[in-house]
């Protein structure tokens, strides 16, 4: 099942079109990274999934309802954390988190439990009786995390939520997020950062100038090859040109020689037969290993330079 399916999805602010007929889905249980440069559309997409904006044209359905027509019913299934934070500073924690809880519809008993428990879960127990103005960034992030928490929402939209954190408060969120996804909780998580996002997302979606370039596996990135074929790096012991034996295993493409090692290209991506013929022809293997290109240079690869509007 799908969290998000969005399709076709335009929209425009004067003359600036901010979407472009983007497409893709999100599903549920992830952890789906939204990446793009500053400008390329990932708030307004964002706005549109939480209820704020509507679609101009095209369709997006968050859990099968549609954004547009059953909006009510959208909102009780999200939590939207935006990119600046916007806190009652004259409230202490627990009576901010209470706040939100009762405008939620939550009763009463039920509120103090849920308070705790959101509090425990971003390990803010502690502070639940501390003033909103004395907390640092990182906390005020987690008392926004816990807040978009309270009425339990099974998505939940982030945008930016580790902008402005020092390092160890940045990794501290991601684990929180990785719990989260264990609790049952689908992340759709905005960042303008692709390696910030490589080790958490199981899948990403680049936008570049309101329009989708990439959707799929954060794998798929890093790959060399986008034609369902797969390319590897043998480095022998002893550099030398690979036996002609090589170029005969079905399923090899091409092989290259190129700084003492060889680049052989697969049309699939089973290596089995590949290293049964090395190993036969006695080719002594230093190291034997997927091509992959570095997450920064697919970004680049996939946007565009120069200052969005």
């Amino acid at each position: 099942m799908n969290a998000i399916a969005i399709t076709v999805l335009q929209h425009s602010f004067g003359n600036h079109q901010a979407l472009c007929g983007a497409s893709f889905t999100v599903a549920a249980g992830s952890i789906h990274g939204f990446v793009g440069p500053n400008g390329a559309g990932k708030t307004t997409c964002l706005r549109i999934l939480a209820t704020l904006l509507v679609p101009q044209q095209g369709q997006v359905l968050v859990f099968d309802k549609d954004v547009a027509r059953d909006a009510q019913a959208v909102r009780r299934t999200i939590g939207f954390m935006p990119d600046h934070l916007t806190m009652y500073r004259q409230m202490t924690v627990g009576e901010y988190l209470d706040f939100f809880a009762a405008a939620y519809g939550l009763p009463p008993v039920k509120r103090r439990q849920v308070v705790h428990d959101v509090l425990a879960l971003t390990d803010m127990g502690g502070r639940i009786d501390h003033p909103v103005k004395g907390l640092s960034r990182g906390m005020s992030q987690r008392v926004t995390l816990a807040r978009v928490l309270v009425h339990d929402p099974q998505l939940l939209l982030l945008d930016e939520p580790a902008s402005g954190l020092d390092p160890r408060a940045r990794i501290e969120l991601m684990e929180i997020l990785k719990e989260l996804q264990r609790l049952g909780k689908t992340v759709f998580i905005s960042s303008h950062i692709l390696s910030e996002l490589a080790d958490l997302c199981d899948e990403v979606t680049i936008l570049d100038r309101g329009a989708v370039k990439y959707t799929g596996a954060m794998a798929g990135l890093t790959s060399t090859r986008s034609d369902g074929g797969s390319a590897w790096i043998l480095r022998p012991a002893i550099a030398g040109e690979p036996p002609p034996s090589l170029a005969l295993v079905p399923g090899v493409e091409r092989i290259t020689a190129e700084d003492g090692a060889w680049r052989i290209d697969l049309s699939g991506d089973d290596t089995g037969p590949l290293l049964a013929a090395a190993l036969a022809a006695s080719v002594r293997i230093a190291d034997f290993r997927e091509a992959r290109r570095h997450l920064n240079d697919a970004f680049m690869a996939m946007t565009t330079p120069g200052v969005r509007g």
